[in-house]
Order: C-alpha cells, then sequence, then structure tokens
C-alpha cells in the first residue's frame, strides 16, 4: 500500500540554476547531492529537511541520452502555503515570473514559474 509521495523527478538544463532558484527564490534546502559512477549527478530539495515530498533535480540531456523513452516533461506541481498573500509578495520581491492571484472555491490560488520557464502553483492551505 502506498501512503505518501516521497520524491519528484524534476528534469532541468542546468542543475545549478535549479538549485539556485529553488533554494534561494523559494526557500528550500538542498537534502542530499549527489555524483555517481556514472557521471550522474542529482540533487534532492525540499522545503524543510522534515518535509514528506522532495524534489530531485536531474540532468535532462543526461537523463535523455540513458532513457530515451523516459517522458521528460515538467509535472505538473500544486503546493500548499499557510499564507498565500505573503508568499506572493515575497517570490515578487525575488523578481519570480507570477501569474495573477486567483480566488477559488478552494481557496486563493497563483502560479509561478522556475528559471527555465516551467510553471507550478502555490494554493493557500490552512
Amino acid at each position: 500500500m502506498i501512503n505518501v509521495l516521497g520524491q519528484v523527478m524534476l528534469y532541468v538544463n542546468n542543475q545549478d540554476e535549479a538549485v539556485k532558484f529553488w533554494t534561494e527564490k523559494l526557500g528550500f534546502t538542498v537534502i542530499v547531492e549527489e555524483d555517481s559512477e556514472q557521471e550522474m549527478r542529482w540533487i534532492e530539495v525540499a522545503p524543510k529537511s522534515d518535509a514528506q515530498t522532495s524534489i530531485v533535480l536531474h540532468d535532462k540531456q543526461f537523463i535523455a541520452n540513458m532513457e530515451p523513452e523516459l517522458n521528460l516533461g515538467t509535472p505538473s506541481l500544486m503546493f500548499y502555503s499557510n499564507d498565500v498573500e505573503q508568499l506572493y509578495g515575497e517570490l515578487a520581491n525575488k523578481e519570480v515570473t507570477l501569474g495573477e492571484m486567483v480566488n477559488l472555491p478552494s481557496g486563493k490560488v497563483f502560479n509561478f514559474a522556475d528559471h527555465e520557464d516551467n510553471y507550478f502553483a502555490v494554493m493557500e492551505k490552512k
């Protein structure tokens, strides 16, 4: 039985820029950084050290060469925040590309783009 989502693989063109984005702009922390014997490097980041789910940043070209049939598209991720308005302001101050704040029946939500123009969403969850 599955009881938690452990990791999300995010395939990026520039791992170093991706780490900077997720840590400096979003406040995530690096959990693990590994270089394997096959020259495969991955960096695991998460919103905080005890988060149940993390994002693993993989080099898109390396993975494409290793596993040509693998879908390397960007996953559609929804993050939760206790205060989306505050987060929206903080991300705007850090010059993150933001979509408009929208009020849905389930709460406020907005999207943001990373350094490679991949979009993700944040929803208020108190």
